[in-house]
């Protein structure tokens, strides 16, 4: 254990280590997709996926995009790092209660404010809308868009809304799958098979159509010696496919979506590099 927290304060030294740095830059070199989706999965760390024979589809998109071998989540348990990863703050939420009302600007109202598009498209949620805490494998504290007051109803929809012509897609969209296919209550197996059923025709058309697929998680729960260090995937045109080694977190992936439209950054977004996948000129 003391091992573990040792090489937890490393990785956070070097994270962390950025804040006072100038980003004035940080948007050059990062492509503009006309399209992103971003899936979040659940509990599961790096070493869980990456060479896991029960995750096939996903270890292709690692051979097939770029895979971050170095890359955290920001806290325990889950509802935190959703916010996080939406808004730059976990917005003093420190557990999975439900619901929540936060007034904080946040990646949909960012990309609105901006004439651009967001939606989030959430399995088993019933309907348009729906902002009851649970309904059946579906639960709203996998849901972070729902939170904000800022965010009209019409950007709360049901996964069975996605778009099978992927040029109707927002300019941003965010997928949650599930209980049942997002590694909480279901297995391995059973997520990754959903992803390359329900996803993997648009992971093959973002690879020609200037668009970018995200996979990442929301925690991990090993407590090994690198606590929540966590797989994320990026497949797309611009991408540079193999290992990406450069230390980053969810705030960092924010950042990355902000700065692909010239969009200011969100709270701890502010002191985070944007990811580093795309091909050097």
């Amino acid at each position: 254990m003391a091992r573990g927290l040792v090489a937890w304060a490393a990785v956070m030294a070097m994270l962390l280590a950025t804040a006072g740095c100038d980003h004035s830059s940080a948007q050059a070199g990062i492509p503009r997709p006309d399209h992103i989706v971003v899936v979040i999965e659940e509990n599961r760390g790096y070493n869980d996926i990456i060479g896991n024979p029960d995750a096939p589809y996903l270890n292709e998109l690692t051979r097939q995009g770029a895979s971050l071998t170095q890359f955290y989540a920001i806290t325990h348990p889950s509802q935190p790092n959703y916010l996080a990863l939406f808004s730059g703050s976990t917005q003093g939420v420190g557990d999975n209660s439900c619901p929540h009302t936060l007034t904080a600007r946040n990646l949909g109202s960012q990309l609105l404010q901006a004439d651009l598009t967001f939606v989030g498209y959430a399995q088993s949620m019933p309907h348009v809308g729906f902002t009851g805490c649970t309904s059946g494998a579906y639960v709203r504290r996998h849901n972070p868009w729902v939170n904000f007051s800022s965010l009209p109803a019409s950007v709360n929809r049901p996964w069975t809304d996605f778009p099978r012509d992927f040029t109707d897609l927002p300019t941003v969209a965010f997928v949650i799958p599930d209980l049942e296919h997002d590694m909480h209550d279901g297995s391995v197996r059973q997520a990754d098979t959903w992803l390359r059923d329900s996803l993997g025709d648009y992971a093959n058309w973002a690879r020609t159509h200037n668009s970018l697929l995200v996979v990442t998680w929301d925690e991990d729960e090993s407590g090994g010696d690198q606590p929540n260090r966590i797989p994320t995937i990026l497949v797309g045109e611009h991408v540079q496919p193999g290992n990406h080694d450069q230390p980053n977190n969810l705030y960092g992936l924010l950042r990355t979506l902000l700065d692909a439209y010239d969009l200011k950054p969100l709270g701890h977004s502010a002191d985070a590099d944007a990811v580093d996948v795309w091909p050097n000129d």
